[in-house]
């Protein structure tokens, strides 16, 4: 069984920052490309940011230079470092694994991220 379970998300400052941890078993943790997602009220679920098997690394233009996607492979977790934070950025946060034709095939039950002062 597949399993994705995201955590470290919270209520932040304008210009503050959070790390969102999702911990995968199931699954070759080390050969998945990886994504966190996240979708705001009324708005549709955005790629937030990749990253393949190998490290390579993809962002929305939003979050460039401000998040950094990065995964521990011994330890099957992904993680999302999130620095100045905006209130645009306030939306739930889930991670998704197995990527295939019809996009990623598993996901996490997300964690909510909200900025504001």
């Amino acid at each position: 069984q597949v399993q994705l379970v995201e955590s470290g998300g919270g209520l932040v400052q304008p210009g503050g920052t959070l790390r969102l941890s999702c911990a995968v078993s199931g699954i070759r943790f080390s050969r998945n490309n990886m994504g966190w997602y996240r979708q705001a009220p009324g708005k549709q679920r955005e790629l937030v940011a990749d990253i393949t098997p190998g490290g390579s690394t993809n962002y929305v233009d939003s979050v460039k230079g401000r998040f950094g996607i990065s995964r521990d492979n011994a330890n099957n977790t992904l993680y999302l470092q999130m620095n100045s934070l905006k209130p645009a950025d306030t939306a739930v946060y889930s991670c998704a694994a197995g990527w295939g034709q019809g996009g990623y095939a598993y996901w996490g039950q997300g964690t909510q991220v909200t900025v504001s002062s």
